[in-house]
């Protein structure tokens, strides 16, 4: 088979490249190793940036984003026992953010996708770059019991962090920056109507907090705890009393309780891959970066990669010319590390010090009481956490 771009991965990443080559006229082949219901209900992120949901609306796959998408203008923050509103839309000139979960957006890809007739490729198995380093790189993968081969022009890794593409470049020309946490994140979707309009992330003595949504009717819980923890070990009723204690504030407000449909514990770490381009491969999403998910940068800067790499081609095959192609991983790296001095900074604010000192609690009380009191403080915040324009 022939190609223009070869896409490995079927995440956001990879199906809103295809999506966006395809409105420029570029020709691509999607493969993706795992399921096409597994890909869909993977629960991940679900906190878009402004200029994510911009782009969606720009590129025609906005509509069940608009109609179910809930838009937040604010997130509260919450320490000892009380919350604090930061007001992003006032803060920001408007920009605000949209929770709608990474399921839904990827679902919206496949159809979009699958209305082009372009090829999708779900379940391949032994799938391979190669010559990536030429002009001519390849990508093999088994499908339908027959192995395929695709020449492309260009190939584009979006398989996430435990993909092919990153380890075939060879090592020595990758530098790698990675940073683990030690605590992760116990995460819960919840049959229960959201009793705030807005996400609450909250520091307590006993560990970080996070009450989210997901729709109207599902709510979405975190809980600070150990990376090793077993979910065994966490049955609902301890799960919602630990969600009282650290979330339940001096003005009443707590979460509403519902029957527990999913859990899971998701370590955390920072990682970046240095450069997220070699020869005629090109990283993007997890492929080349992880962020801890508190900043919820995770799929937006997915997005930012692929719309930059997407423009870079459009370049390409109009005019010839590998300016873009040849600064894309500069210009990234650049969005890369403002998203991970983001995270971490709300990472280090919020959770509990591994070391169990006392003066690191009362030193983050100290930083959200400044944060809350400042506005210049809450700008910072908000313009990051908005996010900024691709």
């Amino acid at each position: 088979m022939r190609t223009q771009v070869g896409i490995v991965g079927a995440g956001p990443a990879g199906l809103l490249l295809g999506h966006l080559l395809h409105l420029r006229g570029i020709d691509s082949v999607i493969v993706e190793n795992r399921g096409r219901d597994y890909v869909i209900e993977r629960v991940r992120a679900g906190v878009l940036e402004q200029g994510t949901v911009d782009l969606m609306r720009d590129v025609g796959l906005a509509a069940r984003l608009d109609m179910e998408g809930l838009r937040h203008e604010g997130i509260h923050v919450a320490f000892d026992g009380e919350r604090h509103r930061i007001d992003l839309a006032a803060l920001t000139g408007g920009r605000a953010i949209t929770v709608y979960g990474q399921n839904e957006v990827v679902r919206d890809l496949i159809d979009a996708r699958e209305a082009t007739g372009r090829p999708l490729h779900f379940d391949a198995s032994e799938v391979q770059v190669h010559d990536i380093a030429s002009d001519a790189p390849r990508l093999t993968y088994c499908a339908d019991g027959r192995q395929h081969e695709v020449r492309c022009d260009v190939i584009a890794g979006c398989d996430g962090f435990h993909g092919v593409c990153r380890p075939a470049i060879p090592q020595e020309r990758l530098q790698i920056y990675e940073r683990e946490y030690p605590f992760a994140w116990l995460g819960i979707l919840a049959s229960a109507v959201p009793s705030s309009d807005e996400l609450v992330y909250s520091l307590h003595e006993r560990g970080f907090a996070l009450f989210s949504m997901r729709s109207p009717t599902v709510t979405r819980l975190y809980l600070q705890c150990a990376p090793d923890e077993e979910i065994a070990a966490w049955p609902d009723e301890r799960i919602w009393d630990e969600l009282r204690t650290r979330l339940s504030t001096s003005d009443g407000w707590a979460p509403n309780e519902g029957a527990i449909t999913q859990k899971g514990v998701t370590p955390m770490r920072s990682f970046v891959a240095e450069p997220m381009q070699y020869g005629r491969l090109f990283l993007a999403g997890d492929a080349a970066h992880i962020v801890p998910p508190t900043g919820a940068k995770g799929l937006n800067l997915a997005v930012a990669d692929v719309w930059r790499l997407a423009s870079a081609l459009g370049e390409f095959y109009e005019s010839g010319s590998e300016r873009r192609l040849e600064t894309y991983s500069t210009e990234g790296l650049r969005r890369t590390w403002r998203a991970q001095r983001f995270s971490w900074w709300m990472t280090s604010m919020l959770h509990r010090s591994g070391s169990g000192n006392p003066f690191d609690h009362r030193r983050q009380v100290a930083e959200l009481d400044y944060l809350v009191s400042s506005t210049a403080a809450m700008t910072s915040l908000a313009e990051n956490y908005v996010g900024m324009p691709l």
